[in-house]
């Protein structure tokens, strides 16, 4: 078989990967024991993130034509891909809370929802709440001032209730 039929497989998995992702990350994985990349994997797939080494080159060929071609420059040396179709920035903050422990761990760059980012950005990005805990903290703002009035207006209506 041709090297090229062999790559093709490998390509369009990475493309299909990347089809509707709404973002991706790529990392340095050098110097991580098998331990902490066992625990890595995991926290990756309970967050729903897809997390895999893939050679640059196929990176590449899969990206050509897509969002995701600006990631070319950060593919140099081992690069592993972590893509979130559902939360956009699971796989940036769980890899960036996830280097905290393992120093080895480098964020080289990312896509969040067609948005370049660079090391920098990827680690800011890394910052924000996904989307449950945003929903959570806005129902709870919107929430606050209606109980505020419900406990009011009962205050004033037991007031009433005890001057009759």
């Amino acid at each position: 078989m041709a090297k090229v039929e062999l790559k093709q497989p490998i390509v369009k998995e990475i493309a299909e990967l990347l089809d509707g992702a709404a973002s991706a990350v790529v990392v340095d994985y050098r110097g991580l024991t098998v331990e902490q990349d066992t625990q890595l994997r995991k926290k990756l797939r309970e967050a729903g993130v897809s997390y895999k080494v893939y050679k640059n080159t196929m990176i590449r060929l899969a990206a050509k034509g897509t969002e995701f071609e600006v990631l070319d420059p950060a593919l140099e040396g081992p690069t592993a891909l972590a893509v979130s179709k559902t939360d956009a920035t699971a796989p940036a903050r769980v890899l960036a809370e996830f280097a905290k422990t393992a120093d080895k761990l480098e964020l080289k760059a990312g896509v969040v929802e067609g948005t370049y980012y660079d090391q920098k950005g990827i680690q800011v990005i890394a910052t924000i709440p996904s989307r449950e805990v945003l929903l959570g903290k806005l129902l709870g703002s919107i929430q606050s001032p209606i109980t505020n009035i419900a406990r009011v207006l009962n205050q004033i209506a037991e007031s009433k209730a005890g001057e009759a």
